[in-house]
């Protein structure tokens, strides 16, 4: 008994041909459109290695202009705080306020943008902060370090429990043992740490950003620009308003973002010379909390900011105060930084730290509009 269907062999057709398909043409397309694809990746990653290598090359090109220009005019801002401490030429020609009165020519150490004596190039900024104007970590007393602590935990509203432990935590960092006090931490707590180190035991810190170190302090300043606000160097207990940067200020007790603004407002106009001064600008129950922190001080510490200056069209600077009512001329936030030390005219500048990404305190003037001044103008 026959099957009705044929063999290969019977139907004439040849088994190799039962097993060939047609060619997919979508195989072809696809393979098309992959290689197309891979092509243009291969481009695009060429060219932008290219751009890279221009703009680094053109990078290089703008430091090898500026590098020797910032050099000379950190040294000019060098020999300008040297000449400070020398006499004043008989020709001197003070700089004065506008009802005649003269200034001190040391608060101009204060931040501005400096026209020193020794000129420096056209195209660069100088400015130039004396220490005096910042909180001293080394310095600070513990009554000083509980209402800064305070005050960051939200003032009248501060939990009492937690201002004693971080209190607490900061006294056994700077004390001289390595006895652990009431709600304290000393070493025991420090090396019990993922990355465990040792506590100070010491009241001299060596930078300003040991602080982060001490138990719930790197929370407590989350945010502040600590070299702005903060030193380590010379003996001042208390901060010169004339000097001080905004970002100590803000922390101070019984400074609000109102007085800070009218403090530098005053400044730029005439000197802070006296608590009467102060007066005209601080009302009285936040002075009460403030005059533990505030002096005449200055100091022989420096820190010299030298940058490119960075023009800002007057396109984008009226979209800028279409967003926002006050606006910082200088958009420049990182400059290399020489921190020195001053003694003499006769020696050079001892140098304690060089940053060349520094960054520098905030430069702007007074966002305060003269009619919302609260003193007489």
């Amino acid at each position: 008994m026959t099957s009705g269907l044929s063999s290969p062999k019977q139907s004439g057709l040849q088994p190799s041909r039962l097993l060939r398909r047609p060619p997919a043409k979508g195989s072809v397309l696809i393979i098309v459109l992959w290689t197309a694809v891979l092509l243009t990746v291969l481009v695009t990653a060429m060219a932008s290695k290219v751009r890279l290598s221009a703009q680094t090359v053109v990078h290089h090109q703008e430091v090898s202009t500026h590098w020797p220009e910032l050099m000379s005019a950190v040294s000019h801002a060098e020999m300008e705080l040297m000449l400070e401490l020398m006499s004043q030429p008989i020709d001197f020609q003070p700089e004065l306020t506008a009802e005649g009165e003269l200034r001190n020519p040391r608060y101009r150490f204060n931040g501005r943008a400096l026209d020193l004596h020794y000129p420096q190039p056209a195209d660069i900024v100088v400015r130039i902060y004396d220490h005096g104007g910042k909180i001293n970590l080394n310095r600070i007393p513990r009554r000083n370090m509980q209402s800064l602590i305070e005050k960051r935990l939200g003032g009248l509203e501060a939990d009492p429990r937690q201002v004693q432990e971080l209190l607490a935590a900061w006294t056994d960092w700077t004390d001289l043992n390595d006895l652990e006090g009431l709600d304290g931490a000393e070493s025991d707590y420090y090396q019990s740490l993922d990355q465990p180190y040792m506590p100070r035991n010491n009241p001299e810190l060596d930078t300003v950003h040991e602080l982060l170190h001490v138990r719930g302090f790197a929370e407590l300043f989350a945010g502040v620009n600590l070299d702005a606000a903060f030193t380590v160097y010379g003996n001042e207990r208390t901060i010169n308003l004339n000097l001080a940067t905004r970002e100590a200020m803000d922390l101070l007790p019984g400074m609000t973002p109102v007085l800070i603004e009218n403090v530098i407002a005053y400044r730029q106009l005439e000197d802070i010379s006296n608590r009467a001064d102060v007066a005209e600008i601080i009302p009285f129950e936040n002075l009460q909390e403030l005059s533990p922190w505030i002096g005449n001080n200055t100091s022989q510490v420096f820190s010299i900011f030298a940058y490119p200056a960075v023009e800002v069209d007057q396109e984008t600077l009226s979209a800028l105060e279409a967003e926002q009512e006050f606006v910082n001329p200088d958009p420049v936030t990182r400059a290399y930084m020489a921190m020195v030390e001053v003694r003499s005219f006769s020696n050079s500048p001892r140098v304690y730290k060089i940053d060349p990404y520094g960054r520098i305190p905030d430069t702007a003037p007074a966002r305060l509009h003269p009619e919302d001044y609260l003193f007489p103008y």
